[in-house]
């Protein structure tokens, strides 16, 4: 049977581009791949998504937008797709277990993975002091000690927002130059509370039952020594979840979806992108659930006034 929509990831841009194509009578399939719930189940407490006087638990707010979806009536799939082409006017989705589904519209909501240095203890950490997102986690430590690893324009602009809350911001950068943009350098370099490592690299985070402690670092002439820390904040980028597309769509030199300023329309006709797998400015939930909400709608209009033409 042929679908009218077919959405790929299961994060706040899929769940919510699913709840408005159920509503709008679409009848979608949402194929949920391998992280259900997506990025934002990497964290722990969400408190500035709104609703939320005390903000959230992120896996019990992923759990509601899953739940909503389904209770709808849309078909929530564990399913990983490994595959997308064109069969005319519509796309041959197929999965990891061979099945294939043709559908008339894809919305790709695959999001984007934050870039960690792959150290056990980063790992050990992950949302106990760890994190790649200073917006989503930054509240946490008002008045408190935290380092930034980076030193591109992402690195300085989640130092200089950290600085506005924290007590002292550490810039570990492994070279002896920032690679931001001159603007970028000139905010942190004037801001007192930031304090530079510079030809340092990050050899272990430190931590105990409760949380990160601090972080082991070597310069490049070899001296090893510890900063005491509250946070780690990962600061070098983040790499949209976008290959299995790049023969289907257009994609910036980062490997973002392109889509039109309007609306999710991607290059491909009947292919639309939400959430952070398009978004190189913003990445939240908030704005992944919106751009969700868009797709749906963009789907909705497509399927209406251009399929059959």
């Amino acid at each position: 049977m042929k679908r009218n929509c077919v959405i790929i990831g299961g994060g706040p841009a899929g769940y919510t581009a699913a709840i408005y194509a159920q509503r709008a009578g679409l009848q979608p399939v949402l194929f949920e791949g391998m992280l259900p719930g997506g990025q934002l189940t990497t964290t722990t407490h969400v408190a500035n998504y709104p609703g939320f006087a005390d903000g959230i638990d992120a896996n019990a707010l992923m759990q509601a937008m899953r739940a909503q979806a389904e209770n709808l009536g849309a078909e929530l799939r564990g399913g990983i797709v490994t595959g997308v082409e064109a069969q005319g006017n519509d796309y041959k989705v197929t999965l990891d277990g061979g099945e294939t589904i043709v559908t008339k519209t894809v919305v790709i909501a695959t999001g984007a993975s934050a870039k960690y240095l792959g150290l056990p203890s980063e790992e050990k950490y992950k949302g106990l002091g760890v994190s790649a997102c200073a917006t989503c986690d930054g509240f946490f430590y008002r008045r408190k000690t935290v380092a930034v690893v980076g030193g591109g324009d992402t690195a300085c602009e989640e130092a200089t927002y950290l600085a506005s809350l924290c007590k002292k911001v550490y810039m570990i950068v492994r070279r002896n130059v920032l690679r931001a943009s001159e603007a970028m350098q000139k905010r942190v370099f004037e801001t007192e509370n930031i304090e530079v490592l510079w030809e340092c690299s990050t050899k272990e985070i430190l931590g105990d039952e409760y949380g990160v402690t601090g972080a082991r670092l070597q310069r490049k002439d070899g001296e090893v020594f510890d900063v005491q820390l509250d946070g780690f904040f990962l600061g070098i980028g983040h790499h949209p979840n976008s290959d299995l597309f790049h023969a289907l769509v257009e994609v910036d030199e980062n490997g973002y979806i392109r889509t039109a300023a309007d609306c999710t329309r991607t290059t491909a006709k009947g292919i639309f992108a939400a959430g952070d797998v398009q978004d190189t400015r913003y990445r939240q939930a908030i704005t992944a659930a919106a751009s969700g909400a868009q797709a749906a709608m963009d789907v909705k209009a497509y399927l209406d006034s251009e399929y059959e033409k």
